[in-house]
């Protein structure tokens, strides 16, 4: 089972300008996921959902969409053919954007897979360690689960940022402990207390960056990894692949480079 997860920066618009959007879709059908984790799923409810229908056949996909209302930021996911979708759920009401909550039976996996796609708040490490309390219960061991996305936030596991001075104050102080020199790495400790896995981690690929894309540099990012698959010990165990997607499709298509993880039945 192959699963993308992929901040889209707007779905791939700029306005009415779509080439990033395509670009996007080059991506997504040259990895093949089986399962797609997507962010900042912008307008795709309009006019009557016509974007996220226009998206699925463009992937080639089921998606299923849960709505931001504060900020319009959507997030999805999306199935391939031959997954069976159990049931659907979407949280706006404790996310700063939206959760996307998807069971599925997926062939050659017993129980059943609870995906979650989910865009922390960029604002604060505070409303993303209460945003975080929402997916503890999803943790179980024995239970299949896995939660992907942007969580806008650094890893215990990981090497401290160097470039830190770089960024305006108004963004770094988005991202840093309150003694202002180091990175907050509360949201991910907190998962990991919970029972979540670091895929990346657990695969020894986790110091990869997955932000700024090659073509949004000096925006509001330094390279650091904030997008993240965290999977239950049962689904973890499983694992067996982890790579960020860096080429030039995905150097121009976002500012986040999308990940992708492997597991075998």
């Amino acid at each position: 089972m192959k699963v993308m997860s992929y901040n889209s920066l707007f779905g791939g618009f700029d306005g009415d300008d779509a080439r990033r959007h395509h670009l996007q879709i080059q991506a997504i059908r040259e990895v093949g996921p089986d399962v797609l984790l997507f962010q900042e799923a912008k307008h795709y409810d309009r006019d009557g959902g016509q974007r996220l229908y226009e998206a699925e056949r463009a992937f080639g996909m089921r998606g299923l969409l849960a709505l931001a209302p504060h900020t319009g930021q959507n997030t999805g996911v999306f199935l391939r053919q031959g997954i069976e979708l159990l049931s659907f759920e979407q949280d706006g009401t404790h996310f700063h954007h939206a959760a996307t909550i998807v069971r599925a039976r997926v062939p050659g996996f017993e129980p059943p897979i609870t995906f979650v796609s989910v865009h922390l708040c960029p604002l604060s490490p505070h409303v993303r360690l209460t945003e975080v309390s929402h997916l503890f219960q999803l943790a179980a061991p024995d239970r299949l689960t896995l939660v992907g996305g942007d969580f806008n936030s650094v890893s215990p596991h990981d090497s401290e940022p160097s470039d830190w001075a770089t960024l305006p104050a108004h963004h770094r102080s988005r991202y840093l402990s309150p003694d202002g020199r180091s990175a907050d790495r509360r949201v991910l400790h907190a998962l990991y207390q919970a029972g979540y896995v670091d895929v990346a981690h657990r695969l020894g690929a986790h110091e990869a960056p997955t932000v700024p894309g090659a073509a949004f540099q000096n925006t509001e990012f330094i390279p650091f990894r904030s997008d993240y698959f965290l999977a239950s010990h049962a689904l973890a165990e499983r694992a067996i692949h982890y790579a960020v997607i860096k080429n030039s499709l995905t150097d121009a298509g976002s500012d986040h480079y999308p990940i992708l993880a492997e597991f075998r039945p």
